[in-house]
């Protein structure tokens, strides 16, 4: 049985659909403050087979305890933490409590149940600027420009040091780029709470009528068009990653640790994916140029030759499968969940 932590969020729902298709048990453990049961319910749906779930927060250690007491938990997939770079910066406190703090009690918790295979959903964010569009595992890590980034390297080093001290981890380390899309159905998506932190939400909000314009922060990259470039995945390409890292680490003979980018190894800008969407959606998305946003880099992409050595995983689906998959899952639930 494998337990998904922050399971009930966007990636983790998705990721969960895809661990019972592939015919593992599933406990979800999830605080909801970024997730929804309605998107469990809907992910049994899909699946036609139920995901455990249970209420609690990483940071609580006796209700981690009491979990792993009751399912036979084999490994984890670690999602649960705080996401959003702007409030990053204004709530260093929170994140790092949330995110780094929390991990230390689910790594403690694990240890004590005696499960020592953990799946970290990390970032492209802990390379920082590399100097070099082309992000690949050799390089070292940098100093990430956002709290929420930080966070995410330190729980790397918290993992790669835990795992040379103990040798029993097998550890996977997933460095996502720009997780974008839906479940092809539609039923399951992306369902941000307030004014969406990412650009193809805020796409797909301004195409449906809930908001007026998209601001595009910067025109003046060094890009062809201007805008900033990056590399776009959808989340069901993510969420397969999971599972084929998850088995990769199952196969260590001696523990050890796996560093993988889940990138499609090509850049999109802000404006390409503006015209995607619309050519998808056959809706118009109105947006105006604004200020540049401190740290923001101009371009950059992963190289993902790693993971398709040693995963057998690569991007399956197109741009346009992003943005038709985005635009169903919007029009059919223009409130998200909350219906």
């Amino acid at each position: 049985m494998i337990l998904v932590t922050g399971g009930a969020g966007y990636i983790g729902s998705h990721t969960v659909l895809v661990l019972l298709e592939a015919g593992y048990d599933v406990v979800v453990f999830d605080n909801l403050s970024n997730g929804s049961e309605e998107a469990l319910t809907r992910v049994e749906h899909l699946a036609g087979k139920k995901a455990h779930f249970e209420h609690g927060d990483i940071r609580d250690r006796e209700r981690l305890d009491e979990v792993l007491s009751i399912y036979p938990v084999t490994a984890a997939i670690h999602f649960a933490g705080l996401k959003a770079v702007g409030e990053s910066m204004k709530k260093p406190l929170e994140y790092f409590d949330n995110n780094v703090s929390g991990s230390v009690h689910l790594l403690q918790a694990l240890r004590q149940a005696g499960v020592f295979n953990i799946v970290f959903s990390s970032s492209a964010t802990v390379y920082g600027d590399p100097g070099t569009p082309v992000f690949n595992e050799n390089m070292p890590t940098g100093t990430p420009s956002n709290t929420y980034g930080y966070t995410k390297l330190v729980v790397e080093e918290l993992l790669k040091k835990t795992q040379a001290a103990d040798p029993r981890w097998r550890v996977a380390l997933l460095r996502y780029f720009n997780p974008v899309g839906a479940h092809h159905s539609g039923t399951i998506g992306e369902d941000p709470a307030g004014i969406p932190n990412n650009l193809l939400p805020f796409i797909a909000q301004v195409a449906v009528g809930k908001r007026d314009q998209l601001s595009i922060f910067g025109g003046d990259y060094p890009t062809e068009d201007g805008t900033c470039l990056r590399d776009y995945i959808h989340v069901m390409d993510l969420a397969e990653g999971h599972v084929s890292a998850l088995k990769a680490i199952e196969r260590f003979d001696h523990g050890g640790v796996g560093i993988w980018n889940l990138g499609g190894g090509k850049g999109h800008s802000v404006l390409e994916m503006v015209e995607a969407f619309e050519q998808a959606s056959g809706r118009s998305v109105p947006y105006k140029i604004v200020a540049r946003r401190e740290g923001d880099l101009a371009q950059f992409w992963a190289d993902p030759g790693k993971a398709k050595r040693e995963l057998d995983w690569e991007v399956k689906r197109s741009l346009h499968d992003m943005m038709a998959d985005t635009w169903r899952w919007q029009s059919q639930n223009p409130n998200g969940y909350r219906e």
